[in-house]
């Protein structure tokens, strides 16, 4: 099964994202810096984490640390219900902010910290967490993080876990071509507002730019102008949410040079306008 790096996009003034995904049956094991908390709302299949492969179904609850290679492949499902996951991204530098630092917060800490290999939490038919992660798919702001902690305070009582991986589950190979995908990444955010050049992309990896566009859609699942668009739309977002500037003005600073092809990347990427958008932060 084909491996690939993903950089997953969790919008400025917001600490992580909670969605509700369609599982596939030809799903790609992936890895990414977010930490990520999975819960299978239907469907089954098989599980990779790491160097562990079993299966799951339905309740399925993994907490993932970033970098720890994953993929939910679907194998199974009810006729006439579309399988699907609520799936959590939260940065990989959540428990070295001041607010986790707090005493309350250890015990959930240490349980991130013991992500690394990759947690299932055996939560059988608990409808209380299921609600929970479901209200949290639809929440915004405040009551969005409340949700978030919540749903962590119920973890950290559930004693019957399984650690899923070996510790040392990343090879050299792996290693050595995640070291390269976080070079564009440090390239693409530190040259974003003076412009981006493929032919300069290519040369931070060496590469001639025809390898080195097949070499990032092989390790991302995305092409690298559909991964620039991606941060030029969170650039957007930050300014939208922290800006009184105007739309149009937003627009070309984040590198945008025709406002409709901007309205519809934005949108496409966010599930809103970027007029609804900034409505919902004021």
């Amino acid at each position: 099964m084909e491996f690939v790096f993903e950089k997953i996009f969790v919008p400025d003034r917001h600490s992580f994202i909670s969605r509700k995904l369609p599982l596939q049956s030809k799903a790609r094991i992936h890895s990414h810096k977010n930490f990520e908390l999975n819960f299978i709302t239907s469907g089954a299949g098989r599980r990779i984490v790491g160097d562990h492969i079993s299966g799951f179904e339905s309740g399925d609850l993994v907490l993932l640390a970033p970098n720890l290679p994953h993929c939910w492949e679907l194998l199974d499902h009810e006729e006439g219900i579309d399988p699907s996951c609520i799936v959590t991204h939260f940065s990989e530098n959540i428990i070295n902010s001041d607010f986790f630092k707090m005493p309350e917060l250890e015990d959930l800490v240490k349980l991130l910290k013991q992500g690394n290999r990759g947690i299932r939490f055996k939560i059988k038919n608990n409808t209380e967490i299921k609600n929970i992660l479901e209200k949290m798919s639809e929440s915004e702001g405040l009551d969005y993080y409340i949700e978030f902690l919540k749903i962590f305070n119920l973890l950290i009582k559930v004693e019957d876990r399984e650690e899923l991986s070996n510790p040392s589950n990343e090879s050299s190979v792996f290693s050595k071509n995640l070291e390269k995908i976080n070079k564009v990444y440090k390239y693409v955010f530190e040259n974003i507002h003076e412009g981006i050049n493929l032919e300069e992309a290519a040369t931070v990896l060496n590469m001639a730019p025809s390898s080195f566009c097949r070499f990032f859609k092989k390790k991302t699942n995305v092409t690298f102008m559909e991964y620039v668009k991606s941060v030029r739309v969170g650039i957007a977002a930050k300014l939208l949410a922290e800006t009184d500037k105007q739309i149009t003005h937003i627009c070309f600073e984040s590198g945008y040079n025709n406002l409709a092809n901007f309205n519809h990347y934005f949108k496409d990427l966010m599930g809103k306008t970027p007029s609804d958008y900034r409505k919902s932060f004021r």
